[in-house]
């Protein structure tokens, strides 16, 4: 409860909505861009143009019933058409759902369900798979196709079928947004199933706005309108962390790749448009940086900053960044939190030597996150860069509830239980030692997960690498370490276990390797380690096994 001092300001109460950031956007800096890449080149339209493609839209949808709290999804790339849907739908009153086209079947017809979407807008080359789900989505009456597509695959579906461009063609391009609360709901996401049916997270237009805010500032992402962002994080994973909102409000353009993410692809997407920062998961950077090693010729040039998110930035990943002066900046937080909650810049005054371990933690908390540490007997514990508890977060843009799901032991005491565990310094920066589900525990001690996965990495002959924890009749758990390496290496798991053995303790050295073709993934690019260890459980990976080390 809120106390009421009882001596009132003299501001004005101006909610914060979406379609505040949609005008400023489009009339403050109407000539920023939405370049997005094609089939033929690249397509640009301005804020200007966006805005007014947005105001066609919100008649459209309206004259197709869509009112106030209605879901309308959205399953597309990232591309222009999907900005638009980003700001109309909210801003008419209504709610943008973008559905995570990465989820399995079950789980997309689970999510559009759930959420009672009544409209989806498809991109056209994503039309054929979602043809194949439509007849299970209960609740869908209207399809709007974006992009040239043959509609007549939906003949027999049972709902309407609309051309995007023609529900938009000869329509006003001005709209009469309604003043909507501020707490009401503006967008929704799910998360990615891993553990269980996708829960999904509701966000408000005030959460929007303030997240859209502490996303621009010089210390987080330090985007105005003097830069050109590549988003290749997707728009159906939490909302894009916000960064179509935050161009909005800062008038920085955006380069949209579409369904351009091949490393060969994004990088032609690159030299043609020349952002100057970007921002994606791991696996994305670790594809292109492959693909430059073997095209010289290849032109980034243009890029001088990446923000890593979805998972731990690689030291070696960030070493060939920096070959290539790219400023890769690492950045942490969640489906319930919007999901900015860190970014890994060095403070002022930090000296050069340190910078790498500045920005290898997972960062400094942004302003409104607050932070603590609970260690396993329920205590608080200090911010002294040593002692080891399960962070717990809460702010103005984290949920405290999900969806229609309980989840008690998520939320509780006005606080989110991460699920990560980690250390926090004395002056605010969080580094993360694993996932509170992924942490080997073995005999009574912890070995984190990330910090093998990131030697392993650094290996120049390793690809990719995940260690999880597998049981074992002696210490309980111990580490399987699964491993991607590079076309013609002659490494062997003995000279990887020597490779790491000079930078973890011997006991913490994993006995169990398997080489694989592929690390799995999940549906927002993520190591699927669930699927690992059912693999080893189910005896579908050839495990070697080498002499332990863990009675030295």
């Amino acid at each position: 409860m809120v106390e009421d001092l009882g001596f009132a300001s003299t501001m004005m109460d101006i909610p914060l909505q979406v379609r505040r950031l949609l005008d400023h956007g489009a009339r403050v800096h109407g000539a920023s861009r939405v370049i997005t890449a094609t089939d033929d080149g690249l397509r640009e339209r301005t804020f200007a143009e966006i805005g007014a493609r947005a105001a066609q839209l919100a008649h459209g949808l309206r004259d197709l019933g869509i009112g106030a709290g209605d879901r309308v999804g959205t399953f597309q790339w990232n591309n222009d058409r999907h900005v638009e849907a980003y700001l109309a739908v909210p801003s008419m009153g209504s709610v943008v759902h973008p559905l995570n086209i990465r989820l399995f079947p079950e789980q997309l017809i689970f999510t559009a369900n759930h959420a009672a979407d009544r409209v989806v807008i498809v991109d056209n080359s994503l039309l054929p798979g979602f043809a194949k789900l439509l007849p299970a989505l209960t609740s869908v009456e209207h399809v709007i196709v974006a992009g040239d597509a043959d509609l007549s695959v939906l003949d027999d579906a049972g709902v309407a079928v609309h051309s995007y461009e023609s529900l938009l063609e000869g329509r006003a391009t001005t709209y009469d947004w309604p003043d909507v609360d501020e707490r009401s709901a503006a967008a929704m996401c799910y998360t990615s199933g891993t553990t269980g049916d996708p829960k999904g997270v509701v966000y408000s237009h005030r959460s929007i706005y303030l997240h859209a805010l502490a996303e621009a500032l010089p210390d987080v992402f330090d985007l105005s309108y003097r830069d050109l962002l590549l988003g290749v994080v997707p728009q159906f994973h939490v909302l894009a962390w916000g960064l179509p909102y935050t161009a909005f409000a800062t008038g920085c353009s955006m380069a949209m790749p579409d369904r351009f993410l091949a490393p060969e692809p994004l990088a032609r997407f690159i030299a043609a448009a020349r952002p100057n920062k970007a921002a994606g998961v791991p696996t994305v950077w670790a594809g292109l940086l492959q693909h430059l090693a073997a095209a010289p010729d290849a032109d980034v040039s243009s890029l001088t900053e990446v923000v890593v998110g979805g998972s731990a930035l690689p030291e070696a990943m960030m070493k060939a960044f920096d070959a290539r002066g790219i400023t890769a900046l690492h950045a942490w937080g969640m489906t319930e939190m919007s999901p900015l909650g860190t970014l890994a810049r060095p403070p002022a005054g930090a000296a050069e030597a340190d910078h790498d371990r500045y920005r290898l933690t997972q960062g400094r908390f942004v302003p409104s996150v607050e932070a603590r540490l609970i260690g396993p007997d329920g205590d608080e514990l200090p911010w002294d860069d040593e002692s080891v508890g399960e962070l717990e977060v809460r702010g103005p843009w984290i949920a405290d509830a999900y969806y229609g799901a309980d989840d008690p032991d998520k939320f509780h005491d006005g606080w989110l239980r991460t699920g990560d565990v980690g250390v926090i310094s004395p002056d605010g920066y969080l580094r993360l030692t694993d996932r509170s589900k992924d942490v080997i525990k073995s005999g009574g001690e912890w070995i984190s997960s990330v910090e093998l996965e990131g030697h392993l990495i650094a290996h120049p002959d390793v690809v990719e690498a995940s260690v999880v924890g597998v049981p074992d009749d002696r210490w309980g758990e111990r580490p399987l370490a699964a491993v991607v390496l590079r076309e013609g290496a002659q490494i062997t798991f003995d000279d990887l276990r020597a490779f790491l053995a000079d930078k973890v303790a011997r006991w913490q050295l994993p006995e169990r390797w398997t080489l694989v073709a592929e690390i799995p993934k999940t549906s927002v690019g993520k190591f699927d380690k669930k699927r690992i260890r059912r693999s080893y459980r189910e005896d579908e990976l050839d495990v070697t096994t080498l002499g332990s080390d863990r009675d030295r």
